[in-house]
């Protein structure tokens, strides 16, 4: 089942049907305890890679460091996620604690409020700000801070709902998947090209591999 937002994708991952979920990292960081997500498998997805960084942009002249965000809004796709926007992407920056963190669906739109002079930064994803040079208004803006690399997506077991040793098979499984013809296809009608093993960033990577947020639940 799918989902495209926050609220949507807790509600199904909530339920005893969800053992699998499918999730974009931000969603992963503000939701794996609470979810009990246990990674799986890291997607390599075309395009963009096992990988990315995410870029904050200001406009140009605005912002200097982290004493320069008082008073901001940072909006993003990945706004939902207040964990992943101050501690994970923007880990480099002590983020003011009344800084307003904003979810949004038009970045276009947000950037064009960046250019305007408006008191607000931009969190950009690695495709987003791959295509920021081709704006008109490019020249009024600039990048002041690049993430670490995180993954892009993240499959994980739901609250221990499936047992170790078939946890442990259907990770083998993905893991194998993008390698044959037949595998490979399936994976380029998702927009993806295969798995590797988690390699998730910082604390969260405590979490272990037993058989213990667009949104996607299935059974393997």
């Amino acid at each position: 089942m799918y989902d495209p937002t926050e609220q949507g994708g807790l509600a199904k991952l909530n339920s005893t049907d969800a053992v699998l979920a499918f999730v974009p990292y931000p969603f992963y960081v503000e939701h794996a305890a609470q979810l009990h997500l246990t990674p799986l498998a890291q997607a390599d997805v075309a395009g963009t890679g096992t990988k990315e960084k995410w870029t904050l942009v200001a406009k140009n002249g605005r912002v200097t460091g982290a004493g320069s965000l008082t008073g901001y809004t940072i909006a993003s796709v990945a706004g939902y996620s207040p964990e992943f926007v101050r501690h994970s992407a923007l880990s480099a920056w002590e983020i003011p604690a009344n800084v307003k963190i904003e979810p949004v669906g038009q970045i276009l739109s947000a950037l064009r409020r960046v250019a305007s002079g408006e008191q607000v930064v931009v969190l950009l994803d690695q495709t987003q700000a791959a295509a920021l040079p081709t704006l008109p208004f490019a020249g009024d803006l600039k990048v002041v801070l690049q993430s670490p690399e995180v993954p892009v997506a993240i499959i994980a077991v739901v609250d221990n709902r499936v047992p170790a040793a078939r946890a442990k098979a259907f990770q083998a499984g993905l893991l194998k998947m993008g390698k044959a013809t037949e595998g490979a296809d399936t994976l380029g009608s998702l927009k993806l090209q295969g798995f590797v093993m988690p390699q998730i960033p910082g604390d969260l990577a405590k979490l272990p591999i037993t058989g213990k947020r667009p949104m996607v639940t299935t059974k393997p």
